[in-house]
């Protein structure tokens, strides 16, 4: 197993359209085009994401993550996280927070307590209440002390973007055409080296 960070412009495109839809599922609408133009048209070529995979010895891809950088460039927040291959290998999504857990800053937000419980196994040991009932869990390496000193995370103006595809039929049509060719052209394997 290994942690493959996809800088190859064409693999991360694929493998953004693959995570969105595998997040949000079949009945999701419009929110992992939303999610994919946001991140795909700001975060990334302002470099405050990053897309990594886990990926067996054969560079087959188990499980993906996005990671956002916070305000301050320190931390990372996990914006999206799924599974691909459960078959092979159990929970490969917790396996790949464990491995992101040990050597970066990372930051996770459980929703409920099965989430948490599973970012705990994963590595994840200091909790705080957030807003809402979120809980936010920060793994070792993760600067922040407690909620005071914790940055925000730079997220995807989903509203914007949506107003932007009702403005611009064609920035929408192309990005719904990126997505798709995306989910059609995703990789097999992926190479450390891209």
């Amino acid at each position: 197993m290994k942690v493959v960070h996809i800088k190859n412009a064409a693999q991360r495109e694929a493998c953004l359209a693959r995570l969105c839809a595998e997040a949000y599922g079949q009945d999701a609408g419009i929110a992992p085009l939303v999610t994919f133009a946001g991140v795909t048209g700001v975060l990334f070529p302002q470099e405050a994401a990053r897309l990594l995979a886990l990926a067996d010895d054969q560079g087959k891809p188990l499980a993906l993550a996005l990671l956002a950088l916070d305000e301050s460039g320190e931390g990372m927040t996990v914006m999206q996280l799924a599974d691909l291959d459960t078959e092979t290998v159990k929970a490969p999504s917790m396996r790949l927070v464990g491995e992101l857990a040990m050597r970066a800053p990372l930051r996770v937000d459980a929703t409920d307590e099965t989430q948490e419980a599973r970012f705990r196994e994963a590595g994840i040991e200091r909790w705080f209440s957030g807003k809402a009932g979120v809980r936010i869990g920060l793994s070792k390496r993760h600067p922040a002390t407690g909620l005071d000193d914790l940055p925000r995370t730079l997220t995807v103006d989903e509203q914007g973007v949506v107003q932007s595809f009702k403005r611009d039929r064609a920035q929408f049509d192309d990005y719904k055409q990126r997505f798709v060719k995306g989910l059609e052209s995703f990789p097999a394997t992926l190479s450390a080296r891209h």
